[in-house]
């Protein structure tokens, strides 16, 4: 038995010797986990979890470095923090210099080794917070008023706060209500809403190229009742000359009419413009609803216009806001057009840039569209297109087929558009092609070829028809060498000649002769037959001698 409680004892004791190193050193308790930075706008908080939940009483500090500064310093706002978290918004600290953080547990005297943070910057960590928003209600507009993210002295985007842009999500307060995404300014105004009705909406901030906030609490406000006189509609501004012409739209008489301007840019930097707005020359208490005001009343720039509507003591709100680039008010001139045709059965369209009054290619600071209408000169039916360069082409048309066209320039720029009148029509006839010219070469081929079978049975066609009907007074030749029987032609009968047989000298008697044919006809020598009727030479010689024998007779 005392064996036994000598043995427990010894146990005990190695055991409390175990365990008092550990709380002197330290060695037993854990650095902290998953440690990461929060950043949202200028409020910057340090989160991690507990290496060991069951511990108790234990704390956190935290330590920072910068790299001006190899010593490390007391983190303010995170020294002794009984919970996972703690607040650092305090520290001046420059939000684009890389910091360095180390945080540990403590208990009592016993620590946990340090875990290190990866350094950062403060404006990489940050994120966008949600905006704040005020909103003013009109008859058929909301006017909304955006404060940037952040605290007042905008620690985190002092350089930035005019860098934000709004999306803005507005619906109509009921279940079925439509949802309309726009981008606004600052200070903006809502237009197209109806009387008298509730709307909801929520705005978010972004800072290009990739931080996006999150969302604004929903705000909702009921427009008031409809106003009396309508606001003016299609503000326009048109170039002429050295003037410009401001014109709108109003369903009313009598009443005047007054217009204001303001610049571009001052909508995008927070806080209230309304008292920035400066009165148009010339269009002040105007009957009409247009007024003139000369060019040099702006310098180059981007500008905004309103104009508004009164009768006696009763005024309209202001129109929806016209933006106004003093650029962008030229005379756009119609392009020059050249056409030609290819051998391919194709047109090929170059067109030249309009100029400007100083004779300054337009397209030297603005993109240019150009919307050319083409058609078959003998059809009704047209095609249209839009093509930014200036030199194109129409393939696969009609060969020997006239095509014409006309074009007009256009600049588009965001809301922006402009155009010009339309170019003079130029039409073109299409060229034959390569299918007609090898049907021409056949074409060809073949007459060079039939020419002369042409010539041929043409002489011999004349040659029949001579032969028919204007025989030849004198037998060809030929015919004394073919034999009598191979005649073609025989009459069947002959004509009867008158011949004197002479039987004596004292006598002549007068008889007539019948030639015979086939049997009893006399055979010729075949070299000097000429014909069926005709008689030989050797006949022809012995009626010679005995006519020069009668003769001879008779003078005697």
């Amino acid at each position: 038995m005392l064996a036994l409680l000598g043995a427990t004892t010894l146990v005990l004791v190695a055991a409390v010797r175990w365990m008092l190193p550990a709380a002197a050193g330290g060695t037993n308790l854990k650095s902290p986990q998953n440690v990461e930075v929060y950043i949202v706008d200028d409020t910057f908080i340090l989160r991690w979890n507990r290496s060991d939940p069951s511990v108790k009483n234990v704390t956190f500090s935290a330590d920072y470095q910068t790299l001006k500064n190899d010593t490390w310093v007391k983190l303010p706002g995170c020294q002794s923090i009984a919970s996972t978290k703690c607040n650092f918004s305090s520290v001046k600290l420059n939000v684009y210099e890389e910091i360095k953080l180390r945080i540990r547990a403590e208990e009592d005297s016993n620590t946990s080794p340090w875990h290190y943070v990866d350094s950062f910057t403060l404006f990489e960590k940050a994120q966008i917070g949600p905006p704040k928003v005020h909103l003013e209600a009109e008859d058929k507009a909301i006017i909304i008023n955006i404060s940037p993210p952040g605290t007042k002295d905008h620690g985190m985007w002092a350089l930035d706060s005019s860098s934000f842009t709004y999306s803005l999500d507005i619906w109509k307060n009921s279940s079925s209500g439509e949802r309309r995404t726009k981008t606004v300014y600052p200070r903006d105004k809502i237009y197209k809403l109806s009387p008298e009705t509730t709307y909801c909406l929520k705005v978010k901030a972004r800072l290009l190229p990739r931080k996006t906030g999150v969302y604004s609490p929903v705000y909702c406000i009921k427009t008031t009742v409809e106003n009396k006189l309508p606001p003016p509609e299609n503000i326009q501004v048109d170039a002429k000359n050295h003037i410009y012409v401001l014109k709108w739209d109003y369903i009313y008489e009598n009443v005047t009419f007054q217009a204001q301007w303001l610049h571009a840019y001052l909508k995008k930097i927070p806080g209230d413009n309304s008292g920035k707005w400066k009165q148009i020359p010339n269009c002040e208490n105007v009957q009409t609803t247009q007024c003139v005001f000369p060019k040099n009343t702006f310098r180059k720039g981007i500008y905004l216009i309103r104009v508004r509507a009164s009768d006696g003591n009763t005024t309209s709100v202001w129109s929806d806001e016209e933006k106004f680039d003093t650029q962008l008010q030229i005379t756009l001139f119609p392009p020059v057009i050249i056409m030609k045709s290819t051998n391919d059965v194709s047109l090929r369209v170059y067109i030249s840039a309009p100029e400007e009054s100083e004779s300054k290619p337009v397209n030297h600071h603005y993109p240019l569209i150009y919307e050319i209408v083409f058609w078959e000169n003998t059809s009704n039916a047209e095609r249209k297109i839009r093509e930014n360069r200036t030199d194109f082409t129409f393939p696969k048309l009609k060969p020997l087929t006239v095509y014409c066209i006309k074009a007009r320039v256009l600049i588009q720029e965001e809301k922006w558009n402009k155009s010009s009148v339309f170019s003079d029509i130029v039409c073109e006839k299409t060229k034959p092609g390569n299918t007609s010219k090898t049907w021409l070469i056949a074409g060809v081929c073949a007459a060079l070829f039939s020419i002369p079978v042409v010539i041929y049975v043409m002489k011999l066609l004349f040659r029949c028809i001579s032969y028919v009907f204007f025989p030849s007074s004198k037998p060809p030749s030929t015919i004394d060498e073919q034999p009598l029987r191979n005649l073609l032609l025989l009459t069947s009968e002959e004509q009867t000649e008158r011949c004197f047989i002479i039987e004596n000298t004292n006598t002549i008697t007068a008889v007539k002769e019948t030639n015979q044919t086939d049997g009893e006809h006399k055979k010729y020598n075949s070299q000097t037959s000429q014909d069926s009727g005709n008689y030989s030479n050797e006949d022809e010689s012995s009626g010679s001698k005995f006519s020069e024998e009668f003769l001879h007779q008779e003078t005697e």
